[in-house]
């Protein structure tokens, strides 16, 4: 079938993009369900910092690829072996598709699954198949999904079945700000209640963290931004502490607030001083987080003798460090429910014409979550 897509053809391009237009909407075939595959028509997509780290070169990927894997959708069509999806199910798309039988997989930490990273890195499906090309030439995947586009056929193992009284641009939140945000907290952080938090990068992502930091019942959340705009939203979404990174003495006024630093600091920001700023914020004793994607090259430090003679912890965090279907319909209730209000993340709804001005809000730090409305 022939699908409207927005093809990225060439990485590294500079802004603004909606001059240089590094994302092509155009017309591209589109294969239907092979096998354990599935067939969605896309409802919702959200723009993310990694999509814009494959369009800037943090994260290199094969091209042409049509971006996008923050979605929802709609099921239209399931491949043989597929047998608890319908047509007409409301799905979530998950940007790690997990086999299920790798030793990650197997230890119930699908994010980390091996096929699931080589088939994304490579940019084709689970099955190794590309179901994308044009004039009979493959068009890569993103993370398995593609969702910039009007249709996807993704493997069965990149979707998750969601109850259809959800608002599906809602619904799309959760396959990455929420999943990685919240589940940073509730899984890699395992924030407590009445503990003291700090979030570092308040893009959707990290605005869902501080969400999560609220919902989990900690006392004290600090929030810390180089936009007054997002750190004043982090007030509204229940933060307790705000704090502008580019203060030459916030590590200071964050320890004096939190008496000696936080329990736990989670880093959403994709950078390396924000790492060590995070390390800096987190007390004796304590856990930091990252959850941000610098560029591969990027190299950091921090004062060895701390991990021990401090007991401090520092681990990352990859799709909430969490199992999706476990995790997304807790997300989704505890939304339904009032407790997670994700839907104060959304600042902008766009068409798929749009997509290069809205890389352009991205970076620029005017938008937080913008999603893509396909019908």
């Amino acid at each position: 079938m022939k699908i409207r897509a927005a093809v990225l053809e060439e990485i590294g391009r500079e802004g603004p993009y909606a001059v240089s237009l590094p994302l092509r909407v155009q017309e591209i075939d589109l294969e239907g369900p092979g096998p354990g595959e599935v067939l969605i028509k896309m409802v919702a997509a959200g723009l993310c910092h990694s999509d814009l780290s494959v369009i800037n070169g943090d994260r290199p990927r094969p091209v042409p690829m049509a971006l996008g894997h923050e979605a929802s959708g709609i099921v239209e069509e399931v491949g043989a072996h597929v047998h608890d999806l319908v047509p007409g199910d409301h799905v979530v798309c998950v940007f790690v598709p997990s086999c299920g039988h790798c030793a990650p997989c197997a230890q119930g930490r699908p994010a980390l699954c091996e096929p699931g990273a080589q088939h994304n890195g490579a940019g084709d499906l689970m099955s190794g198949a590309f179901r994308l090309r044009r004039h009979g030439e493959p068009v890569h995947h993103h993370c398995g999904v593609s969702s910039f586009a009007e249709y996807a056929t993704v493997s069965r193992n990149s979707l998750i079945k969601i109850d259809p009284d959800v608002p599906l641009h809602i619904a799309a939140l959760m396959g990455c700000a929420v999943l990685t945000g919240a589940g940073a907290v509730f899984n890699g952080g395992d924030v407590k209640p009445g503990g003291t938090t700090a979030v570092i990068g308040l893009g959707g992502v990290g605005l869902a963290a501080v969400l999560g930091a609220v919902a989990a019942g900690a006392e004290t959340v600090v929030a810390v931004d180089m936009f007054q705009q997002k750190l004043e939203l982090a007030l509204e979404l229940g933060a307790t502490h705000i704090f502008r990174a580019d203060d030459p003495d916030v590590v200071a006024k964050v320890r004096e607030a939190t008496n000696g630093g936080v329990e736990t600091a989670l880093e959403f920001a994709g950078s390396v001083k924000a790492l060590e700023f995070s390390y800096a914020i987190t007390r004796r004793g304590g856990t930091t987080v990252t959850a941000g994607l610098p560029n591969p090259k990027a190299m950091l430090s921090i004062p060895a003798v701390s991990l021990v003679a401090e007991e401090r912890t520092l681990k990352g965090s990859y799709l909430g460090s969490g199992v999706p279907s476990r995790d997304i319909p807790r997300f989704l209730g505890l939304y339904k429910r009032g407790k997670l209000p994700v839907d104060k993340l959304l600042t902008h709804r766009i068409v798929l014409d749009d997509i290069n001005e809205g890389f352009d809000r991205l970076a620029s730090g005017e938008a937080i979550r913008q999603i893509i409305d396909f019908i």
